[in-house]
This record gives structure tokens, C-alpha cells and sequence, in this order.
């Protein structure tokens, strides 16, 4: 038995639908732009968890149209070699598949946003694209959260219109490690490792110390010595040569005691007399 007359028509429309689904795979244009850490000279560039791309501005302008949108594909850098483009806006992979596939992409951004002009002071714009810089983001389709180790990573941008076929794509990346911190333990605090430079501030700052604690015990031994060793008395005052100026009692107002004449104080006989 043969087959049907429209059969092989029909074989024809699937190789025509098999070649329109391969097709945005096959004219895929790769431009000559690989992804770098920004050049701008801004605190934590690269962190723990995040790192900061210079923005790819003027990059699609000769492949893409006002409705294209262009991601970011972040993946460990062993996996990135398997990362296949997706061809739908549903087979886009979001953040989860990155503990499971080794990528993922974040990021979309329309082409307005990706201006050609220069970035200075006041202009639009964002002057770079943050790598997992949304720690509040989880259960969003498309999340920028932090990255859940140093990595290493490679990331490449990818233009995609509205359908979600790519157009266009960048090279991979270099990889980007993340900093790491250190555990207490592993920090060394043998005073033998420092540089030479350190022990000699080291030791003039412990002599200016030392010197000025002793300026401080001169001053306060000088200024309080008199409390501690009393001056010696003066010499009138001491025993054996005691001088008084002037008795006063207490039953004779002074005034009498001063105008009376010496030998007529009351009580007394007057003084004989030796002239003849």
C-alpha cells in the first residue's frame, strides 16, 4: 500500500516548521562585546554576594528594535558552556535554576534604558547593573537576588524581542570570583609578622606614652609636696626661744593694762626708793 497523496506535503510542513524553529538559533548574531566589572571608581564593586557590570550601552543598537529587551545570563563558569538560549519567554530560566542547571537570567532591560550617551553628573540612566543586589526579592519571576557563593561566574547579555526568541548575544565574560571573608581563627596576630615600619611607630609611641606619664608624676609631685613634707617653723617658734610680743589677760581691759606705769599694778606695794 502507498501512501496517501498529501502525505508528502505534509512532511514538507514539518520541515518548514522544524526550519522557522531553528532558524532564530542559526541567525543569531554574536557581537564582539565581552561583559567586565565597571570601570567607575565606586566602594564594593565586587562583594560576597554582588558585583557590578559595566552597562552594555550601544551594544545591540545594529540588531535590535525599540521592543527588544536585553538580559543579563548569569552561570557558574563550568556551566557555562552548557547554557542553551531560550527560545520562548516560558523557558526562560529564573533564578532557582541556578542551584540546579549552573545559570540563570535576571536583568531585563529595554533599550531606553541603555542610552549611547556618556554618563556624567545628572544624566539618565543606571550607571551600572548590580548583580544580586535585591535581598528582597524571592518569589518574583525574574529575582536579582544575592548570590549564594564566591563562584567563580561568567555572565554574557542577550537580546531578545518580544516574543522571547533571541536576536543577538555578547561573549562570555571572564570569570568573576566574589570576595570571601575570613574566620577569626585564620587571622594572624604574631606581633613577629608585621613590617618593620610598624614596630618602629610601635616603639616611638610607647616612649612618648612613657615620657609624658613621667612629666605627669613630676608636675603633680611638685605641685603637692608642701602638703606631703610641711615647711619648717620658723625660728622664734621653736622650743627654747619662744618670744611673745605681748600678754593679754583676761580681767584688765587693754586699754588699762597699757596706760598704767611699770611697778603700779594693783595689788603691789610701790617700789622703795634708794635715794637718800
Amino acid at each position: 500500500m502507498g501512501l496517501p497523496q498529501g502525505h508528502p506535503h505534509l512532511g514538507l510542513q514539518v520541515l518548514l516548521t522544524a526550519l522557522n524553529c531553528l532558524r532564530p538559533s542559526l541567525s543569531l548574531e554574536l557581537v564582539p562585546y565581552m561583559p567586565q566589572i565597571t570601570a567607575w571608581d565606586l566602594e564594593g564593586k565586587v562583594t560576597a554576594t554582588t558585583f557590578s557590570l559595566e552597562q552594555p550601552r550601544c551594544v545591540f543598537d545594529e540588531h535590535a528594535s525599540t521592543s527588544d529587551t536585553v538580559w543579563l545570563v548569569v552561570a557558574f563558569s563550568n556551566a557555562s558552556r552548557g547554557f542553551q538560549n531560550p527560545e520562548t519567554l516560558a523557558n526562560i530560566p529564573a533564578f532557582p535554576r541556578l542551584l540546579t542547571d549552573g545559570h540563570y537570567m535576571t536583568l531585563p532591560l529595554s533599550l531606553d534604558r541603555l542610552p549611547c550617551d556618556d554618563l556624567t553628573v545628572g544624566s539618565g540612566g543606571i550607571p551600572v547593573l548590580r548583580v544580586g543586589h535585591d535581598h528582597s526579592c524571592h518569589q518574583q519571576p525574574f529575582c536579582n537576588p544575592p548570590l549564594p557563593g564566591p563562584g567563580p561566574y561568567r555572565v554574557k547579555f542577550l537580546l531578545m524581542d518580544t516574543r522571547g526568541s533571541p536576536k543577538a548575544e555578547t561573549k562570555w565574560s571572564d570569570p568573576i570570583t566574589l570576595h570571601q571573608g575570613k574566620t577569626p581563627g585564620s587571622i594572624d596576630t604574631w606581633p613577629g609578622r608585621r613590617s618593620g615600619g610598624m614596630i618602629v611607630i610601635t616603639s616611638i609611641l610607647s616612649s612618648l606614652t612613657g615620657l609624658l606619664l613621667l612629666a605627669f608624676l613630676a608636675a603633680s609631685t611638685a605641685r603637692f609636696s608642701s602638703l606631703w613634707w610641711p615647711q619648717e617653723a620658723p625660728e622664734q617658734l621653736r622650743i627654747g626661744s619662744f618670744m611673745g610680743k605681748r600678754y593679754m589677760t583676761h580681767h584688765i581691759p587693754p586699754s588699762e593694762a597699757a596706760t598704767l606705769p611699770v611697778g603700779c599694778e594693783p595689788g603691789l606695794d610701790p617700789l622703795p626708793s634708794l635715794s637718800p
